[in-house]
């Protein structure tokens, strides 16, 4: 007898995160989360990023009463300002606040940190993971961040810049975790932590 092929819901209506996954082939639902994103101060970003995505993924398995598997994600640009603290960038409201972030980014090594939460909703267990890469972002000068920040790119983007998109001149190296991670969902990571949870997917 076959497995059942998992139901998988998406907690997210991040269109590069639908993308990703339909790249991966992954068949899934889309439920967005809309949840109180505001942090205790002084979280570190992979605490942050997995509680993020936790609350997401169970707000939307509440409302999920079938057998499904809800995924959560959640992305977090950090700023390390030593001592072990960190100044957290989450989506810019207005172009003056995108534009305040690349001067505050550019020029350094920061990290960007992914959550990722599954919750099982026949039992409610969640299952938490995260993925951090090390961005190096070039000097940038204030006529080219007044350009960006005119393209409107910065809008949903955590840090206010797109490296799937013209942001991606601006970044010299990329460190411990991948491309698709800075686009806001590290695929594999994702489908081994739905696998972890028990969905039976393809391939």
């Amino acid at each position: 007898m076959s497995a059942r092929r998992a139901r998988v819901v998406l907690a997210s209506a991040s269109p590069r995160r639908r993308e990703l996954l339909a790249r991966a082939g992954l068949d899934f639902e889309i439920d967005p989360a809309h949840v109180d994103e505001t942090l205790a101060p002084g979280v570190e970003p992979v605490a942050a990023a997995r509680e993020l995505s936790e609350r997401k993924a169970r707000a939307v398995a509440r409302r999920h009463a079938e057998p499904a598997f809800v995924l959560g994600a959640d992305t977090v640009v950090a700023l390390e300002r030593g001592h072990g603290s960190w100044e957290l960038f989450a989506k810019p409201d207005s172009p003056e606040e995108a534009a305040a972030m690349l001067r505050a980014l550019s020029g350094t090594r920061h990290a960007v940190v992914t959550g990722l939460c599954v919750v099982r909703t026949s039992d409610q267990r969640a299952f938490l993971e995260s993925e951090r890469t090390w961005v190096t972002m070039r000097a940038l000068a204030a006529p080219e961040i007044e350009a960006y920040v005119s393209t409107g790119e910065w809008r949903d983007k955590a840090g206010g810049y797109a490296i799937q998109e013209s942001a991606d001149r601006f970044v010299t190296a990329l460190e411990g975790g991948g491309f698709d991670n800075v686009v806001g969902l590290p695929v594999a990571r994702a489908l081994a932590l739905l696998r972890l949870a028990g969905a039976c997917l393809a391939g």
